[in-house]
Order: C-alpha cells, then structure tokens, then sequence
C-alpha cells in the first residue's frame, strides 16, 4: 500500500468512522463473531460463550460464590499494546501510533464515562454447587477496554473493508489482534475485567412479575452502546480509588448494592460523604436493602457467567427477585434515564413498572429478534429457566 493511502487508512477520521460504525452495528457484529468460535458452548440460545463449568444446574445463592484474592497474579498474555494491534490504534498527528486503545478512545471519541478506575480481574471461574468460586486480582478498567473493544474495532473494521469488496472477513488472517488472543474463555490471558449482569424482576404476591430493561446509549458508555440490557450492569470495582477500599469492597452484594441506587434512582457515584473506604453500616439505601435481603424480601441469585463474543467482555450473571411492595417502597422514584441510557418500560399496565416476564417478551428480548447485549439476552433465559425456583 502506497505511503498515502496507509495513512489515510489509519487516520484519525477513518477510526472515528469504524468506531461509529462499531457502535451502529454492535447486535449484527456480535452475531459476526459469535461464528467464529463455532465449537464453543453458548448459554442457551444465545451467543454468550461459556465453558460448562460456568452454569450451574440451578442458581445459586449469592453467597455460595466464594471470592478468592490473588495478591500477584501472572501478567496477562495480551495486553492490547502488541504489534497485532496496531492497525486498530491510528496515528497521531506527530506520525507515532496511539500506544493503546483507549488512547485513542480518549483523544478521539471519548464517551460521557470514561474513567480508568481500580476494578477486579477475572483470573478463573468455577460456579459448580458446593464448591463455586471465582478467582480475583487487582486491575485497572482500562486494562480491559485496550483489549475488548479493541477487538470489536478490529471485526468492525475488517467487516466495513469486506464489505467494500464483496466479500466476508470471518478468517484469522483478517483478524490478527483476535487470533493472538486465542481462547475466549481462557480468562488468565488477557485482563478480563467482569462485570455483574443483574435481571431485576419485581414479584408480586399473586406471582407475576416484570423486569427491568436498558437501552445503553453509545454516546455515554464504552462498552454496548446500542444495545438493550437487563438492569442493573456494571463493572465490578470498588467504591473508589483508596486502595484500602480495594479489598474491603471484594464483595458481589455491595456491588450490586451500589448499582441499584446508581441505575435504578440516578444517584452519583461518589460516595465520599460515607467515608473512603465506604462504611456500608452508614449508607440508609444499603441498611434498608440488606435488611429486606435477610427478612427474605429480596433474594438474589448467581445465574453463571459468559463471555461477549465480539469484546470477550466477561459477566457474571445474576437475578435479584423483589417483593412487589419492597420494590416500590425502594424505588418509587425509578428513573426514566440515568447516566447509561434510557430505562424502558417505566409504569406499565396497572402502574407495575418495568416489562411483564412472559415467555413472548423473554424470546422477543433474548432470541436475537432485538438488539441485545449478549450477557443481558443470557441472564434473561437463564431467569425464565429457573423461573419456578426464583418466583417460588
């Protein structure tokens, strides 16, 4: 390729021109990718990869999960600053190429959150009963976004170029960054940051019940813009930076704990006024919620874990089941949108807020007929499997 033409093919405006392309295409380029891992196993119907020991047979308590810190875990394999990235990390305008990823993600197209804040990797996973346990080390966000959405940058792109030619790029040649990084599901590799993957569902005492749904919105997040997701999601982190905090926040209840007043009521994320690291027993929101989760009002679930085909972004997956009434005392001030997107499906019929779960909107939302984060689509079939144990 003439010198010219290598730099109009890395520039700037061309990356910012896949990258809007990524996040108008995310559902179609994650069903993209999924292909290309055709013998590994999927949560259900969909395109979530998983190794078998990730699902358990049925959900289990989320005190079941054992947490095991790793003090010095062994790097990762791939850190997203290879040689075989380099085509997905364009030029400056000094001629030298962005050492990263959310480099130029920060420089060029920055969403609304963006913030390389402490966050725990995912060194390895089992979820079977009586000896569940995930492995954990300290990390930085970032570490997992220079490979993740690297990766869809790189399908995005080779997908835009095949395009272009009549073609269909689904071979390794086109996808260097990709088949360095081999095994999806090989979480010690590279930094696999997770994320908990909640489905909210709001019970009421004569058994029906609805869930919460999210349209993330490209222009404020960096991962699964576009998409529809259960609610609430985040990545698993800390309250803050202290590293203090590090440890005492290596708990999936207190995160999930967090993101229901962030998602679901708008609140900030700064929770400096509770003291760093964050004294729980101070918090009214979380004294009131655990309360609920010991007087058996609220229960919550571990469902499994999978990983995005098209970022290999890693989640657990979760269901927290509500008492209708406690769900409305905490969150009669559900908001229409917060930080992330839009919430859907607000008051429905009879003032029962969120989509009713049924079989019809579980194969509307999760079969692949809507534009679903592949995580959300799982966490919500594994929920309507095991409907009659979490209802129950």
């Amino acid at each position: 390729m003439p010198r010219a033409a290598r730099s109009a093919s890395q520039s700037p405006e061309r990356w910012r021109a896949v990258r809007r392309d990524l996040n108008r295409r995310r559902h179609l380029l994650t069903q993209a990718a999924s292909r290309l891992y055709p013998d590994a196993a999927r949560v259900g119907s969909t395109a979530l990869l998983c190794r078998g020991a990730w699902i358990p047979p049925q959900p289990l308590g989320l005190d079941e999960v054992q947490l095991a810190w790793v003090e010095r875990p062994p790097p990762p394999a791939v850190s997203g600053g290879e040689p075989a990235s380099a085509h997905v990390r364009p030029l400056r305008g000094d001629g030298t190429r962005y050492p990263v990823y959310t480099g130029a993600l920060a420089a060029l197209d920055p969403p609304a959150l963006f913030e390389n804040r402490p966050s725990y990797r995912l060194l390895a996973a089992r979820l079977t009963p009586g000896a569940a346990q995930l492995d954990l080390a300290g990390g930085r966000y970032f570490d997992g976004v220079n490979v993740s959405e690297a990766l869809a940058h790189e399908l995005a792109a080779a997908r835009a170029a095949a395009r272009a030619a009549g073609g269909d790029p689904l071979g390794g040649s086109g996808l260097p960054l990709r088949e360095l990084v081999g095994d999806p599901c090989d979480l010690s590799r590279r930094s696999a940051m997770c994320a908990v993957t909640t489905v909210t569902l709001r019970r009421t005492a004569g058994g029906e019940a609805s869930f919460l749904l999210h349209w993330r919105d490209a222009a404020k997040v960096t991962h699964a813009g576009g998409l529809y997701q259960v609610m609430p999601v985040g990545i698993f982190q800390p309250a803050d930076a202290n590293p203090a905090s590090v440890r005492a926040d290596l708990s999936l209840w207190r995160s999930m704990a967090r993101e229901f007043s962030e998602e679901l009521l708008g609140t900030t994320e700064d929770y400096r006024d509770l003291g760093s690291p964050l004294d729980y027993g101070r918090w009214p929101f979380y004294r009131e919620l655990s309360a609920a989760r010991a007087a058996g009002k609220v229960s919550v679930s571990c469902l499994g874990l999978g990983v995005d085909p098209l970022t290999l972004a890693v989640d657990i997956l979760a269901a927290a089941v509500f008492d209708s009434t406690l769900f409305d005392a905490l969150f009669g001030g559900l908001v229409a949108a917060n930080a992330e997107g839009q919430v859907i499906g607000g008051r429905g019929t009879g003032g029962a807020p969120g989509v009713p779960f049924t079989a019809a909107a579980v194969r509307r939302f999760a079969g692949g007929a809507e534009p679903m984060q592949a995580a959300g689509a799982a966490a919500l079939q594994l929920a309507w499997r095991h409907r009659a144990t979490l209802l129950g």
